[in-house]
């Protein structure tokens, strides 16, 4: 039953997405962005650890859970460290998320042959 949580929840933001892209003149730059502050606001609020806890991976993935764990990172990193944890909480929270994605797309690189748009 937690894979259907996870699809249905993941899909439904996938689907707001989607409907963004569609019935607006959004880019996707800006869609992306509006994901990582919305799910950054949404945790601010309390709403998204619930969805979290509810759907797993669903809630996580997305970007909108990207934004979570920088909030949450920070909230963590001020109880410990005080306000210089606003600058370094989102950091420390996603440096692993982050490093993986620097890696793979370097070691993606490597296997393949990128080349520019033209």
């Amino acid at each position: 039953m937690i894979f259907v949580k996870a699809f249905v929840i993941g899909g439904l933001i996938c689907v707001i997405g989607q409907i963004l892209l569609a019935k607006t003149n959004l880019t996707f730059a800006r869609i992306l962005v509006i994901f990582v502050v919305s799910g950054v606001v949404l945790s601010a609020l309390g709403l998204y650890g619930p969805l979290v806890d509810f759907a797993g991976a669903g809630a996580t993935i997305p970007l909108t859970g990207f934004g979570h764990t920088l909030a949450q990172g920070v909230k963590i990193a001020i109880q410990t460290d005080g306000w210089v944890g606003i600058l370094t909480g989102g950091v420390t929270a996603t440096a692993g998320g982050i490093a993986a994605a620097v890696f793979f797309g370097y070691l993606n690189a490597l296997i393949f042959n990128p080349k520019t748009k033209k």
